[in-house]
């Protein structure tokens, strides 16, 4: 099959650090090449391929200075200069490429990463292409739809990230981006209150500086709180393997939450708010807590130990391997060639049920919101 992906320019494919979208793009796009499809990924420039490599800019964009929305629409539109070349036009973009499926007539598929609200869902109003999710909650947040290709869940390397089965000492970890959403000044509230350590990793977009000053270092003390930066490919694996559990006490809907199963892949347990993708990814009592207060989640801290790290591994692999992914996706492909597409979509109706007293609306900086915000500071 000939395969046109499309990939952020914010980072580079795969990611040095952050990037949780490149990531997966990354290993879609290689155990794709690997099974003998013709591949064509565009991307930044500097970015690390099996696959043909198209770009718009030699750099990844962040932290560059260039406008990202610019450049990504000119990524975007190479593509579809050359969309006749292709079976199917994967879409990792976000308003980029809903803007502008309608104009060819290779067949799109668009995987929603993020969240949609505001004008961002007027705008998905008018993508003329196939679309999924990456959980059933995001689904369930979206308006009804013609043209839903499924439920897939993002998947990582399981092979890359180290399995711990032994903890030298109980401490916590705060993994990922440094923003309101995600959490970070209340997992610091959840260390204090169960007086244990905690480790904050993770990088701050200049969007979120003033709350990261403001609301999360005031409570790093360098000593029981300590806030490390961003960690690398290694840095975070080895933070992961070697924590006591992984604190994620998001505010918003999350769609997903990679960081989940990556530290579960590494036997780590994860403590995580009711929010979005979290009952899902984080099976409750078995791989981790999901919990609905403050208060409940400091007090499961007590009984994470009772978690048997050998699961938490076992989850990942029969759930969230990249094998897995892809196979999904490629049955998705061949539905959306045909016209007829339905991954996972069995029972959907029932799962919406069954959230509709969990999934509730945060009034906490709407990721929406947010990225409107980057949108306005990416020239910073």
């Amino acid at each position: 099959m000939r395969i046109a992906m499309i990939s952020p320019l914010e980072m580079r494919v795969p990611p040095i650090a952050y990037g949780g979208t490149e990531l997966v793009v990354s290993l879609l796009t290689e155990e794709l090449v690997r099974r003998g499809h013709d591949v064509t990924l565009f991307a930044s420039g500097d970015s690390v391929t099996d696959a043909k490599l198209v770009s718009v800019c030699p750099h990844f964009l962040r932290g560059s200075g260039r406008d990202a929305g610019i450049l990504t629409m000119l990524n975007v539109v190479s593509c579809l200069e050359q969309a006749d070349k292709f079976d199917i036009i994967h879409n990792h973009t976000c308003f980029e490429g809903l803007a502008t499926a309608g104009l060819i007539k290779t067949p799109m598929l668009t995987t929603l990463h993020g969240d949609l609200k505001g004008d961002w869902l007027e705008l998905f109003s008018y993508y003329k292409g196939w679309y999924n999710t990456i959980s059933r909650s995001a689904k369930l947040l979206l308006p009804d739809k013609e043209r839903f290709a499924g439920v897939i869940y993002n998947s990582i390397d399981v092979n890359s990230y180290p399995f711990n089965d032994s903890i030298r000492e109980p401490t916590l970890l705060f993994l990922s981006r440094i923003s309101h959403e995600k959490g970070p000044h209340l997992a610091v509230e959840v260390a204090k209150k169960s007086r244990r350590k905690l480790i904050i990793a993770g990088n701050v977009h200049p969007v979120d500086e003033e709350y990261f000053r403001t609301m999360v270092m005031p409570g790093v003390d360098g000593d029981q709180i300590q806030y490390v930066g961003e960690a690398d490919y290694h840095r975070k694996r080895e933070l992961l393997a070697q924590a006591y559990c992984l604190l994620a006490p998001i505010t918003w809907q999350e769609p997903f939450g990679l960081y989940f199963i990556e530290a579960m892949a590494c036997g780590t347990p994860v403590v995580v708010f009711n929010r979005g993708s979290a009952p899902e990814v984080v099976k409750h009592g078995e791989t981790g807590f999901v919990v609905n207060t403050l208060d409940e989640m400091v007090d499961t801290i007590d009984h994470v130990h009772q978690i048997d790290r050998r699961r938490c591994r076992q989850h990942v692999e029969e759930r969230f391997d990249v094998p897995r992914m892809a196979d999904d996706y490629l049955i998705a492909y061949k539905g959306v060639l045909s016209g007829t597409c339905d991954i996972r979509n069995q029972g959907l109706a029932a799962f919406d049920r069954s959230l509709e007293s969990t999934v509730e609306l945060s009034l906490d900086a709407p990721a929406s919101d947010r990225m409107t915000r980057m949108a306005k500071s990416s020239k910073n």
